[in-house]
C-alpha cells in the first residue's frame, strides 16, 4: 500500500532511501536545507569501496598512539574540545576497536558493504549516471615493507572471508601504472572491485533527479521542528509544514541534534575532512585514484581537477575550520607527484556522522512509531547510501530485508 513518507536529508544517504521508496510506489518528498550532494556527499573520496569490509578502527597501539599524541599528523589531528564533548563515544570507539568485539563488528559491517555495488548499479542505470563511473579501481601505496606486508596480511584474509579482489604491484609495476609517481615507493596494493566517480556531488543530484522521475518532490527547505500527529508526523520547514504517514531522519551529521528533541539520546560524534582540487603540473598525469597509505591522504583525478582529501580531525561539527592539516597534506602529496596551482577559492571542509561501534544506525526509531532511521556511516557513506535505503525500504514494507538489520538499530545502545 502506498503511504506519504517525507526524508530529511538530502546527502547520498537520504537520497538514496527515498529513491527506494519511490520505485516501491509511495509518495515520497525529499527536504534539505541545500540543494542534494551538497555537503558531506560532495566532499568525499569519490570511490565506491566494495573492499573496505573492516570499517576504521580506533588506534590501539602505543606506537600510533605516541605519533598521533603530538597533533601534527596528515592522517589524523583533534582538537581537545573535540575530545572532550565526544569523550564518551570515543571511549567506546576505542573499546570496541579490537579483539572479539571488533570481529564481530567486521562481520556485521562486511553485510553490508557487500551489497554495495548492486544497489549502486541499480540505481546508475535508472539516473543515466554510467558517464560519472569508471571502474578498475584504485592503488593503496607503501613506502615500507613492513607496512604493505602487514595489509596484504589483512587482504588476503578477506579474499578468503568476504571475496574482496586485489592485486599486489611491486615497485616496477606500479611505475608502469603511474609513471609520474616519485620513486621510493616499495609498491602498491591495487584493490581492483571498486568503483570510482569522477564528481560525487553530481552523481547523487542524477539520483535525485531519478526520485523525481519515479514521482518523488526534491524540496529545498530547512528543517524546524518534527513532532509526532496522531498516527502520522509533521514536519515544520521554512517553506511551510508537510504532514505524512512515516518520516526518515537521514541527516547526517545533524541528526543528533534533531533526535535530541524527541527524546531520543544518540552517541553521534564526527570526524571531519578537508579537500582542494588541483591542476597537474605539465606532461604530468595521474590515472588511478591513489592513497599514500603511511602518510593518510589521497589524490584522485576528478572533472574539477586533482582533489587532494584528507583523513580525519577530530572537531566539534560546527568548530571553524583549520587548514594546517590540508597544507601538511598539501607539502607530503607534492612530493608523492606533481600537483600544480589550487583550482578552489578555499579548501571544502565536511564532517563524516560516526557511532562508537563503527556501524551505521539503520532501522525503526525506538518507541516512536513511523519514526525512521538511517545515519552514522562514518567513512563509507558515499558507498553505503543505496544499499541502506534499499534495506531500509524492505524493512517499512514489512518485508524481510536481504541482511540481518537487528545489529543496526538504535535501540543496540
Amino acid at each position: 500500500m502506498s503511504r506519504n513518507i517525507i526524508v530529511l536529508g538530502a546527502g547520498i544517504v537520504g537520497v538514496s532511501v527515498a529513491w527506494y521508496l519511490a520505485r516501491r510506489g509511495h509518495a515520497v518528498t525529499l527536504v534539505d536545507r541545500r540543494e542534494p550532494g551538497r555537503e558531506t556527499s560532495f566532499g568525499n573520496a569519490g570511490i565506491i569501496q566494495r573492499e573496505a569490509v573492516r570499517p576504521y578502527a580506533f588506534p590501539r597501539d602505543l606506537g600510533t598512539l605516541l605519533r598521533v599524541l603530538p597533533n601534527r599528523q596528515v592522517d589524523i589531528r583533534y582538537r581537545t574540545t573535540g575530545m572532550v564533548s565526544a569523550a564518551g563515544p570515543l571511549v567506546q570507539y576505542w573499546i570496541n576497536s579490537g579483539g572479539a568485539r571488533y570481529e564481530r563488528i567486521v562481520n556485521e559491517y562486511a553485510s553490508l558493504i557487500m551489497r554495495c555495488q548492486d544497489t549502486h548499479a541499480t540505481m546508475i542505470e535508472a539516473s543515466g549516471a554510467e558517464a560519472l563511473v569508471g571502474k578498475g579501481g584504485w592503488l593503496e601505496l607503501y613506502r615500507t615493507r613492513k607496512a604493505m606486508d602487514e595489509r596484504l596480511k589483512e587482504a588476503r584474509e578477506n579474499h578468503e572471508r568476504f571475496a574482496v579482489d586485489y592485486e599486489e604491484l611491486d615497485a616496477e609495476a606500479l611505475q608502469a601504472k603511474e609513471p609520474n609517481l616519485a620513486k621510493g615507493l616499495v609498491g602498491a596494493i591495487h584493490w581492483t572491485q571498486p568503483w570510482m566517480v569522477a564528481d560525487p556531488g553530481a552523481l547523487v543530484q542524477a539520483y535525485a533527479k531519478s526520485v523525481e522521475e519515479l514521482g518523488g518532490r526534491v524540496m529545498q527547505a530547512s528543517v524546524e521542528d518534527v513532532s509526532q500527529v496522531g498516527t502520522g508526523w509533521r514536519v515544520m520547514t521554512s517553506e511551510g509544514a508537510l504532514e505524512a504517514d512515516q518520516v526518515v531522519v537521514a541527516m547526517g551529521p545533524w541528526t543528533g541534534e534533531l533526535l535530541s528533541r524527541l527524546g531520543l539520546d544518540v552517541p553521534l560524534f564526527v570526524k571531519r575532512g578537508y579537500h582542494m582540487h588541483y591542476s597537474a603540473e605539465e606532461g604530468a598525469t595521474l590515472n588511478h585514484w591513489v592513497m599514500d597509505a603511511e602518510r593518510g591522504f589521497l589524490l584522485e583525478p576528478m572533472r574539477a581537477g586533482i582533489r587532494l582529501t584528507t583523513g580525519a580531525e577530530l572537531a566539534d561539527l560546527n568548530s571553524p575550520p583549520r587548514y594546517q592539516q590540508l597544507a601538511a597534506a598539501e607539502k607530503a602529496a607534492r612530493k608523492l607527484f606533481p600537483l600544480g596551482k589550487r583550482r578552489d577559492a578555499e579548501p571544502w571542509k565536511g564532517a563524516r556522522p560516526c557511532m562508537p561501534d563503527m556501524k551505521p544506525v539503520i532501522g525503526p526509531a525506538p518507541g516512536k512509531p513511523g519514526l525512521w532511521l538511517a545515519f552514522g556511516h562514518g567513512h563509507q557513506g558515499f558507498t553505503l547510501g543505496p544499499a541502506t535505503g534499499e534495506l531500509l525500504a524492505q524493512m517499512m514494507d514489512g518485508e524481510t530485508p536481504a541482511v540481518d538489520m537487528t545489529p543496526f538499530r538504535l535501540d543496540r545502545f
